[in-house]
This record gives structure tokens, sequence and C-alpha cells, in this order.
């Protein structure tokens, strides 16, 4: 998905960002070569095998609010997909994910270590390029990169004693997946010149727009096949991470209202899911129960909500492009 797929309803706009987004992947494929012959290979592997380039695409959007045609805001959504593809390297590796993006993970065709000095080094690239963009912008990427590692952190230990798991899940998203998104939509206003105020609005945007994505990626996780995802459907499952699906049948057990059909996706949970087979059986029960749509509605609730912070905005192509945007995120569900 490139800018050039959105469904913008503006072409004039959709062919300038068409054009940015083609000079940011030239700039893209630049930074993850030149460290020397045997790294290459792995810097490459990731942004190669394509994907949505969601990031840099947000950027160069919020960019027509000001000065779109800077080289900072270029500089900065390169910045923004480095980092987000430094932080599959390394999810791959604690997932213990066998595929990204329809093609074979970095750790399945070198190993764990690569993987994880792979991401090391494409965050040191971002950093590199955040850096020419001033003290603001390395104080964000900082901050950012903060929330990436606790998200992170939080996913894995788990909700504290007394905490709503939902809620300890919605921060979880936030920060892993949000928190970039928020950045890159503010690099856009920033460095575009659109001002600070706009900047902040922008932020909260891209804030709940990353946890609609990440809900959506959640249903699609299991109702979707491999081929389709580009990833082996259950993975969290097998992993034993609760997505929101799983936290949804969690609580109806403990409010005392989980069907039969619901007890026996959880029973199954339970068990061990490293075959093949059993990880499957796994995923199609949890697709035939409810919570799908359940968890898929709360993903339309966060982009609606997302929708609702471009309130402020000035009427006009680039607002109507910014909503196209949230919608796109749950459009995937259907």
């Amino acid at each position: 998905m490139t800018a050039t797929m959105f469904q913008l309803g503006d072409d004039e706009l959709t062919d300038r960002l068409a054009g940015a987004m083609a000079d940011v992947e030239d700039r893209l494929r630049e930074a993850v070569t030149g460290a020397d012959e045997l790294v290459d290979a792995p810097m490459r592997h990731l942004a190669a095998a394509g994907g949505k380039r969601l990031r840099p695409a947000l950027t160069l959007l919020t960019a027509e609010l000001g000065t779109p045609g800077r080289d900072e805001v270029v500089r900065a959504a390169v910045a923004v997909e480095l980092t987000h593809l430094a932080t599959l390297y390394h999810d791959d590796v604690m997932d213990s994910a066998d595929m990204r993006r329809g093609a074979p993970s970095a750790h399945a065709v070198w190993d764990n270590s690569v993987a994880i000095l792979t991401g090391d080094l494409l965050f040191a690239r971002a950093s590199q390029l955040v850096a020419s963009l001033g003290a603001d912008a390395v104080r964000v990427h900082a901050e950012t990169f903060e929330r990436l590692c606790l998200g992170q952190l939080h996913e894995t230990l788990g909700p504290r004693e007394g905490e709503d798991p939902i809620a300890h899940y919605i921060q979880v998203l936030a920060d892993k997946t949000g928190s970039l998104i928020a950045a890159s939509a503010r690099y856009g206003a920033v460095f575009s010149g659109a001002g600070e105020d706009l900047a902040v609005i922008l932020e909260r945007y891209g804030e709940k727009v990353g946890v609609a994505f990440q809900l959506a990626d959640d249903v699609i996780d299991l109702a979707s096949d491999s081929e389709t995802t580009g990833k082996t459907p259950g993975t969290d499952l097998r992993e034993g991470v609760a997505t929101m699906p799983v936290l949804l049948l969690q609580r109806r057990a403990a409010e005392g209202r989980l069907d039969e059909r619901g007890a026996a996706v959880l029973e199954r949970l339970g068990t061990d899911l490293r075959s093949d087979a059993a990880l499957r059986a796994a995923v199609e029960e949890l697709r035939d129960h409810e919570v799908l749509e359940e968890a898929r509605e709360l993903a339309r609730q966060w982009a609606r909500d997302a929708v609702a912070e471009l309130e402020p905005l000035p009427a006009g192509s680039v607002k109507d492009a910014l909503e196209a945007f949230a919608g796109l995120m749950v459009d995937r569900l259907a």
C-alpha cells in the first residue's frame, strides 16, 4: 500500500504524494545499503520485501498542511520507516515468527543475533537522519524509542496484579504501534512549517490510528491466511501472547458470561500449540467465535475516535485524506 493506492478523492494531491513516496523509496534503498558487502543483505531484507509504508506516507500527507516539498519532510519520512523496519527485526525474534511480508523472517534466514544486530543498525541509520533534523526531532525520536521499548516490555511482563488486562493491552498498542505513527504525523506538520498546534492535534490522531491499526491486525491475524498477510496466522497464540480476541474471551470468563464454545477455545489455548495442526485448530475455533466481531468493532471505534481528533483542522482535501487514512486501517477487515 503506497500513496498511489490511497483513495484520496483528489487527483492532484494523490499525484504529489506518489512523487514524494518515490523519493522516499529511493532514499530508503540508499539507507539500507552501504554498510559493507556482508551486512547489506540482511539490512535490505525486509525493505526489499515491500510493506505498506504507512508511516512515511502519513508524514508526507500531514506535510500537506504546510509547505510539503521540503527536504526535511522526506528525510523524516525515511527515518520513521527505518525505525519501523528496525522494530520488525526485533519483533520477529521475540515472536519466533517464521515469515514477514510474505518472505522468511531475517532470523529464519540468518539467526537471532544477526537479526537483532541488523535491527540495531537500522535504528542507528534512522538516528543519523533524525539528528540532521534538529534537537526537537531528536527528542521526539528518543521519546518514541523509549515508548517502543516500554510497550514491548509491558507486553512481555503482562499486566500488574489487579490491572485491567484490556486497558493494559491498549496501552501496549499505543506504545508499540501508536507512538511511531504519532511521531510520523507530527514530523510532517513540523517540518512543513504547519505549526505546533496542528502537530499536537496530529499526534493525538496518529496514536489512535496506530491502536486501530493494531487491533485490526489482531483480527486479520486470525481471519486471514498466510498468503494474504505474509505472516503465519496465530503466531501470537503460539507464543502465549493474548491479543484482543483472546482478552475479550478472558473477560467474559472472569465476568461469568462465557459460552460453551468460548470455554472450549480457552481450554484449547492452554494446550501445547507448537505443532502446526494444533495452532490451526486453535485459530479456526477462535475465528468462529463472536469475540472476533467484537474486536472488529473495537478497531472501528478507535478509527472513529482518531477522525474525531481532526475536527479543528480546516476543511479540505487534506483533512478528507486523513479521514480516509484512518479508514484504511480498518477497511482491511472487510
